[in-house]
């Protein structure tokens, strides 16, 4: 059989313990939901659902295509611009996931002949974007700032260093300000992704907006925004305060 080894490999991950199945939900269900991306329930807020209603009625269903070609509406500037303004940097991006940001970000910022130095407890999302680069890729250690910083300084051209700002699956939060001063010791940028903490620190502008955290970055949830400032303390230091 010319796909028999699909059937083996199915075998495999089910004696392995890592097939899943789908569990679809109902519209309407008495359980407390623990497992989703709707952190603060604001799905079925009435403001949310009549926005999307008039949205729907004013826009039609779908976007009709790209963004670069008929995809772009007016309502999707308006609310770029809203995003730039609260999370005070000079433009912003809106893609359709937090996915498909890590990988127009990662796959942008690391042409061929860069390096990205990626801490090995990253997302799917941004380990994804490292795969698809044309970059080499170096993973290491999870939140060790030193690591990054000798990583970093092994490579003469460009790179970029990568991370959650919350990890999803441990909840720690990333060494971030000790990986920026890493970075800007070595003269190279800091990616962080920052889905959950940026709905739940600082007033949903996201962890690295506390003070001494502000850094030459890009980061991302649904929009992409880019944020600079000098660096106070010396390389791989913890900020003041």
């Amino acid at each position: 059989m010319a796909f028999g080894w699909i059937d083996e490999q199915a075998a495999l991950r089910r004696r392995a313990g890592l097939v899943r199945a789908l569990r679809p939900r109902p519209a309407e269900s008495p359980l407390l939901d623990l497992a989703s991306n709707d952190y603060l329930g604001l799905a079925r807020h009435p403001e949310v659902t009549d926005g999307a209603a008039r949205a729907a009625r004013t826009w039609g269903g779908g976007a009709t295509g790209s963004r670069l070609v008929t995809g772009t509406t007016e309502l999707h500037t308006e609310l770029e611009r809203e995003l730039a303004a609260f999370c005070g940097t000079e433009a912003a991006l809106v893609l359709s996931s937090g996915y498909a940001a890590n990988l127009a970000a990662v796959t942008a910022l690391a042409p061929h002949g860069s390096l990205v130095v990626s801490d090995a407890g990253n997302h799917a999302s941004l380990i994804d974007g490292c795969r698809l680069a044309r970059g080499a890729t170096q993973v290491v250690a999870h939140a060790d700032p030193e690591a990054v910083g000798k990583a970093l300084a092994t490579h003469d051209g460009p790179a970029v260093a990568v991370s959650d700002s919350v990890f999803s699956v441990d909840g720690d939060a990333a060494r971030w300000p000790r990986w920026r001063r890493c970075a800007a010791s070595t003269g190279r940028a800091g990616r962080r992704r920052r889905p959950r903490a940026r709905r739940a620190r600082r007033r949903g502008r996201g962890a690295p907006t506390r003070p001494g955290w502000r850094a030459r970055t890009t980061s991302s949830s649904r929009s992409r925004c880019r944020s600079r400032s000098a660096a106070r303390a010396g390389p791989c230091s913890d900020p003041p305060g």
